[in-house]
């Protein structure tokens, strides 16, 4: 596996995020984590939206405050997306989690989300997150497996609205 970094998206990452979004597109699986389809927003508005969500000053009323990561390697090739909330509110402690992640398609299988997942971890220990929720859908085999192996534990399965199966893993830092 090429050696990886979490990083802030920037304009330099455009070409690839573009690449990444059109491989998901064709796909038609929902896009993970949320906070990186840009629902019509050109790339430059959409970094200005990643910013708003940082504190709590500017986030939007209905979310909470998170970062969001791209894992590059050196060449700045976008493997994947995570983003971290700062804290939960009650949609989150039920649905959602502290983290939300996604490879994009032709990188799957690798050991990319497992790595990525594992810096996350480290920025939630450096912004005094200690206990995260992580949550997956029930047939997403290996997501649950990147959950596991990074120390969560099977708390419960909720049914959401829709009838999918949500599980619910909890870390410890």
């Amino acid at each position: 596996m090429e050696e990886v970094y979490l990083v802030i998206p920037s304009v330099e990452h455009k070409e690839e995020y573009n690449e990444m979004l059109l491989e998901w597109k064709k796909t038609k699986e929902h896009i993970y984590p949320g906070a990186i389809n840009p629902k019509g927003m050109d790339y430059i508005n959409w970094l200005k939206k990643l910013e708003t969500y940082k504190t709590n000053e500017t986030c939007p009323s209905h979310l909470v405050p998170s970062d969001t990561f791209f894992l590059v390697d050196k060449h700045n090739k976008v493997f994947g997306a995570i983003s971290i909330r700062h804290y939960l509110n009650e949609q989150l402690l039920k649905f959602a989690g502290h983290i939300g992640y996604g490879i994009r398609p032709t990188e799957r299988r690798k050991g990319y989300a497992k790595v990525m997942l594992k810096m996350a971890l480290e920025k939630c220990r450096n912004i005094g997150i200690t206990q995260i929720l992580i949550t997956c859908d029930k047939d997403n085999i290996a997501s649950a497996k990147t959950i596991i192996a990074n120390g969560g534990i099977f708390e419960n399965e909720l049914i959401e609205d829709d009838g999918n199966v949500l599980q619910r893993y909890w870390i410890e830092l």
